[in-house]
């Protein structure tokens, strides 16, 4: 399932990425097509830790890294969905939203941290 929803995550960062740098250039302010840039770095560096965490369930299967995957599905759902929104919306409230998916990120490497720690890796 990992595996899955990191090429998926990815895929989709990479559209992201795509749609700022051409679609949203011109229409966003710098400030805001930075935070739509920063939404974008952090799926894609995210994505490629549901990798991690796919093969880390099959070296130290358990709680504690099936928690460090669905923390980070939650990180950029939390994190990069609310900076996009925020970027093409400007609505400002959005910005509490993304502290949340921030400590989803830290508490998903902590998970997997211990995880590999437990296993002797």
């Amino acid at each position: 399932m990992f595996t899955v929803l990191g090429a998926v995550f990815a895929g989709l960062g990479v559209a992201a990425g795509a749609f700022g740098a051409h679609a949203l250039r011109e229409s966003l302010t710098d400030d805001r097509l930075d935070v739509f840039k920063t939404g974008a770095q952090y799926q894609l560096l995210h994505a490629l830790a549901l990798f991690a965490v796919a093969w880390a369930c099959t070296r130290w299967p358990g709680g504690l890294t099936t928690a460090a995957g669905w923390l980070f599905v939650a990180g950029i759902i939390l994190f990069s969905g609310s900076l996009y929104v925020l970027a093409v919306t400007g609505i400002k409230w959005l910005g509490a939203i993304t502290p949340l998916g921030g400590l989803c990120f830290l508490a998903g490497w902590v998970c997997l941290a211990l995880a590999a720690f437990r296993g002797k890796g």
